[in-house]
């Protein structure tokens, strides 16, 4: 079975995830084709719109395939995962600087890597089963894939709040964190789909589109905004802390499973991409850290708890949420020399 179907029909280019099993997780091989792929109908006058949907009901991709990352990690090959990496970034920055629209069909689960194929397109359409999230700091890494430009761009201190819980967001809170564009009942998308291969115009979202449901995360944005203002992140811990109110509790909580390292790291990350704005600069800023962590940091430990044992008890490098210091983070995120991401290569 094709992991990733390539095709034509009317004026646009097709492109369907196809292992629903997974989840539709991102591998190397559909990485490369897809990137094959655009290189093509850049310039193929018969294709004026890409259109990118998933097969199944239950995610548009949740995220890269991570399994066999932890086997060669476990082995020591740091080179396999850093390779994903690297290639897959370089799709991240072709699908946001793509010169035709590209319209995703972001159904069901829609995480990490997922995030990186769906929420960088110019049209980006949610319906009632989406569900959107930057889940990264579970695992040992941080926001990738270009998701910390997207998380600064959120209204507020939303990207710092939804970076560091993995805060999974339904259709109304995507559009207002700005990871989605327009909400469509899903099942009109057939009808959607057919209309964009017709005619090649993504203005027929626009016929279409509902207005958004509503977003608790806009509700909270008073709170997010008043807790998530410290300089580091255990100022962000302390004033949670001082706050005995429910919203606060339960964010402490979604904080509580995450690796200490991963969550300073994103609100440095998210700040760093706040201020350059720039998907080069997060791609090359989320490198950084992506590279070091294969052998210093806590990503084989988050693997092995969340996908291989599946115990859900990780024993991080740091035993309390706030123990990461800054120079820590600092060394993390500091220049590759002669390794920093180069996003014109092809290896």
């Amino acid at each position: 079975m094709n992991e990733i179907i390539l095709r034509q029909e009317g004026l646009a280019g097709r492109v369907t995830l196809n292992r629903p099993g997974a989840l539709n997780a991102i591998t190397l091989p559909m990485i490369r084709a897809l990137k094959e792929a655009l290189a093509r109908w850049t310039t193929d006058d018969g294709i004026v719109l890409i259109l990118i949907d998933a097969t199944g009901q239950r995610a548009f991709s949740a995220g890269g395939d991570i399994a066999d990352m932890h086997d060669a990690l476990a082995r020591g090959e740091h080179e396999t995962a850093r390779r994903f990496w690297r290639e897959e970034y370089r799709l991240n920055a072709t699908l946001a600087n793509f010169p035709k629209p590209i319209v995703t069909l972001l159904n069901g689960f829609t995480m990490g890597g997922g995030v990186g194929l769906g929420c960088h397109a110019s049209h980006r359409v949610v319906g009632d089963s989406s569900r959107i999230a930057m889940p990264e700091c579970g695992i040992g890494l941080a926001p990738d894939v270009g998701g910390s430009l997207l998380l600064a761009r959120a209204p507020g201190l939303a990207g710092e709040y939804l970076g560091t819980t993995g805060t999974r967001m339904g259709p109304g809170d995507a559009i207002f964190a700005g990871f989605a564009d327009r909400y469509v009942p899903e099942e009109t998308w057939p009808e959607l789909t057919a209309r964009l291969e017709a005619s090649g115009d993504p203005a027929e979202i626009e016929r279409v589109a509902r207005p958004a449901p509503e977003s608790p995360l806009a509700a909270a944005e008073a709170e997010i905004n008043r807790h998530f203002a410290g300089g580091a992140f255990r100022d962000i811990l302390e004033s949670l802390a001082r706050t005995e109110d429910d919203w606060s509790r339960e964010t402490l909580a979604r904080l509580e499973p995450h690796a200490p390292l991963s969550l300073a790291a994103t609100i440095e990350l998210v700040r760093r991409a706040r201020t350059a704005s720039r998907i080069e600069t997060a791609l090359a800023n989320e490198y950084r850290f992506a590279h070091r962590v294969t052998e210093q940091g806590d990503f084989l430990e988050g693997i092995r708890a969340a996908v291989i044992d599946k115990d859900r008890s990780p024993s991080w490098v740091h035993a309390s949420l706030g123990a990461a210091t800054a120079k820590e983070v600092s060394d993390m995120l500091s220049s590759l020399g002669t390794e920093e991401l180069k996003l014109e290569d092809v290896s």
